[in-house]
């Protein structure tokens, strides 16, 4: 019978429990450098200690990709773990190095240990999104792999996935995304003085202001009428995804389920990948758009 493990990066967000409680879920922690000091996500810190560290951060944090060292590294533990199938899914090639570190680090294990061609296969996935947006995918790929799906069935689900999926997440700050200078539709935005807080979309890695909402309290409502607007599926287990703005938990979550009709499936907390970047008060809500492959 075919044995398939998946192997993803830390800015996946997907919490550390759900790694423990599956074996064939390898997640490889990202290099964070704050301050000059190295750290890596989910070994060194938990989200709310990496909101501290970025508070107490004299510049902004980065991030380093994983080395095709590390994935050959990965593919040959799995390989003599007895793995005959091993999905690879990464952050958007558009925001990191990871997919061709992933890739390159194929043609290393192969190099470097040809008895397993033939033997062993390796399909390398670029998500295309951010955080949970290729998250709760990989969550949902694990629950097909425990109902004995073969890859044949899971590889054009994550596809069709992934030509679907849609971000739209709030910050309540634009410090930290003009700074890092990574989510470039919001730097050019003016708006903290009069009290306007963008709503960016993520699609296919691409960033794009969609919205100025005024107030605080008025961002909840909007993230839901986004949802509606994009949604193609009403049965969709919609994500939310949630940094240090919990005071504003209960009325996303009331505004989802008002006009959606359901609670998400899950609410996860953001990670230093992306908090680095958007700031740790942060909203988003994950969607199922579209068939991006038909345009």
């Amino acid at each position: 019978m075919n044995k398939i493990k998946i192997i993803t990066d830390s800015a996946c967000d997907i919490p550390v429990e759900f790694e423990r409680e599956h074996k064939n879920l390898q997640i490889l922690p990202i290099p964070v450098t704050i301050d000059g000091k190295g750290y890596h996500e989910r070994i060194d810190f938990d989200p709310w200690k990496f909101y501290e560290l970025l508070h107490q951060a004299k510049q902004i944090p980065s991030t380093s990709h994983i080395t095709n060292i590390q994935f050959a590294e990965s593919y040959q533990q799995a390989a003599e773990e007895g793995y005959t199938s091993i999905i690879v899914i990464t952050i958007t090639s558009r925001g990191s190095n990871m997919f061709q570190a992933a890739t390159m680090g194929k043609d290393m294990f192969f190099s470097d240990f040809p008895q397993y061609k033939g033997k062993v296969e390796i399909f390398i996935l670029d998500s295309g999104t951010y955080t949970v947006g290729y998250g709760y995918a990989i969550e949902k790929a694990i629950g097909m792999i425990q109902d004995n799906k073969p890859v044949g069935e899971i590889i054009p689900w994550l596809e069709d996935y992934f030509a679907r999926v849609e971000i739209y997440f709030a910050v309540f700050t634009l410090e930290y995304v003009k700074k890092s200078g990574r989510v470039s539709a919001a730097a050019g935005f003016v708006g903290d003085v009069l009290g306007l807080r963008p709503i960016i979309s993520i699609i296919d890695g691409e960033t794009k202001i969609v919205e100025k909402v005024r107030g605080d309290k008025n961002v909840p409502g909007k993230l839901a009428d986004w949802y509606l607007k994009r949604s193609t599926n009403p049965k969709f287990e919609y994500c939310t995804v949630i940094g240090e703005a919990v005071e504003f938990t209960k009325p996303f979550h009331q505004a989802l389920e008002q006009k959606i009709g359901y609670p998400p499936y899950r609410s996860y907390q953001v990670g230093a990948s992306i908090a680095m970047n958007s700031g740790p008060k942060v909203l988003a809500v994950i969607v199922l758009g579209e068939d991006r492959r038909k345009k």
